[in-house]
């Protein structure tokens, strides 16, 4: 029984080919001309899809497959979307933004969405900042056996943590310089666990991947593996395609 139809993503008004891809609960995935828009969208065999990593995994394969497909200027939508008919999107989307979309549009035409997340070793990290710093190590060193004060013990543990923060910034400013001026657009995301140290975005041509990722690996070597880095080189570009809310 189909709950309506369920939206993945926007491309302009090109010619698509069928696409043959399969969408959420296995169902074919279709396209739509609507307003001057072409839609990906499947029939919906659920009221509300639950944010789980299959579903999640699933709705962002359709658009990297349309994209690999050669359907590159993508607009993804958010996940979760259900609609009951086209009404509804032309009344709440098309009609109204349509001038947003087409700038859209036309911000993500030749290019790209890559990400990077970088990763530390704290512990490690920690240890090696004492090995550069007697000073400091002698410090956290008369933590043990002595009977320090408070203030003591808080000024030491503080004197520990800008240290590390500092460390931090500078594989921050690394990326940053080395990486933001090759890309058209970056966007910094929050950190997700403690051992994140950097997370972003970067919109640059699509020709432009190879020498970007070579960059990449460059900075990866001037830390000496002191870092651990997540480089995705092929994502729908939803860090750059934030669709207006109606």
């Amino acid at each position: 029984m189909s709950h309506g139809l369920y939206l993945y993503g926007i491309f302009p008004d090109v010619d698509l080919d069928d696409l043959a891809l399969e969408g959420l609960d296995k169902q074919p995935v279709q396209i739509h001309r609507l307003d001057g828009f072409k839609f990906l969208y499947s029939e919906a065999q659920q009221e509300r899809y639950l944010a789980s990593r299959k579903n999640l995994l699933g709705h962002e394969r359709v658009l990297e497959q349309a994209m690999q497909a050669g359907f590159r200027t993508l607009l993804p939508l958010q996940f979760g979307l259900v609609i009951q008919d086209w009404a509804t999107v032309t009344q709440q989307l098309t009609q109204p933004y349509r001038e947003n979309l087409h700038l859209l549009f036309i911000k993500l035409d030749g290019n790209r969405e890559v990400g990077i997340k970088v990763f530390w070793d704290q512990e490690r990290e920690l240890q090696a900042l004492l090995d550069e710093n007697p000073f400091l190590r002698s410090q956290r060193d008369s933590l043990e056996g002595k009977n320090l004060s408070m203030d003591e013990v808080v000024a030491i543990g503080q004197a520990i943590e800008r240290s590390l923060a500092a460390r931090k910034q500078q594989i921050i400013y690394a990326f940053q310089q080395q990486l933001n001026p090759q890309a058209i657009e970056v966007v910094e995301n929050d950190v997700m666990t403690e051992s994140m140290l950097y997370n972003a975005a970067y919109l640059i041509p699509w020709e432009r991947e190879v020498a970007f990722s070579h960059q990449v690996e460059a900075i990866d070597r001037q830390f000496e593996g002191r870092l651990k880095i997540r480089y995705n080189n092929f994502t729908a570009p939803f860090n750059f395609a934030q669709m207006p809310h109606a």
